[in-house]
């Protein structure tokens, strides 16, 4: 067992974000190359577009309204998949159909949380959007998701239905933007430092192992 004080690793992300998908993926990879630095992961929420209805919106209409036109984003949603493909994640934008407000996500995050399943929740639902295309405002496709990571599904099929948790996922992504963070995905090491982007592994693994060794040193 280790004796050094665990790192907090506050990660600040949305699901519908491409760089936060492909950010995951990248802290993961870094989290592997310390294998000898104990290190806590939280999963924060934030919203990338709180203006999209509580229902969702067409993909079309949200490219639109962000982007100008559906046209405009096929030259980032290029630059995005390679990125995507070079960490050996599938990216494709052109199956998503509905835009998603992401609050119902959240919470999935944080019920999965309390069987130690955050992290995979976060992955099952981030697959399926930029992977399949799935309709992540359909509460029978996130009831799913939820089962698929260990979760019982009916009763989150009636967790969903309620306002369970609703204030508390959004006073967390308040809390974020009012800390000034304003893009993601954002590392926040020992509530000290922020790395906002979706650095590499390497640059990542770099700083886990120095505010370790800080945090330790003035332990």
């Amino acid at each position: 067992m280790s004796a050094l004080k665990p790192l907090v690793l506050d990660v600040v992300s949305d699901v519908v974000c491409p760089w936060c998908y492909i950010g995951k993926k990248r802290i993961e990879d870094a989290l592997a190359l310390v294998p000898d630095v104990p290190v806590q992961v939280n999963w924060r929420p934030f919203f990338l577009n709180p203006w999209v209805p509580r229902e969702g919106i067409t993909r079309d209409e949200y490219l639109t309204a962000k982007f100008g036109s559906v046209e405009a984003y096929k030259g980032i949603a290029g630059r995005v998949g390679e990125a995507a493909r070079a960490e050996g994640l599938e990216y494709n934008s052109q199956l998503v159909k509905r835009q998603p407000n992401t609050i119902d996500c959240h919470r999935l995050i944080h019920w999965a949380g309390a069987i130690g399943k955050s992290a995979e929740m976060k992955q099952k639902l981030m697959e399926l959007y930029f992977r399949d295309g799935g309709d992540l405002t359909d509460a029978n496709v996130l009831a799913q998701a939820a089962a698929d990571v260990g979760l019982d599904g009916d009763d989150i099929r009636k967790r969903l239905a309620t306002d369970e948790d609703v204030e508390l996922i959004s006073g967390n992504a308040r809390e974020a933007s009012d800390k000034g963070i304003s893009g993601v995905p954002t590392f926040v090491f020992a509530q000290k430092y922020a790395v906002s982007g979706a650095q590499d592994a390497q640059n990542l693994a770099k700083a886990i192992r120095q505010v370790s060794a800080e945090i330790n040193q003035a332990a």
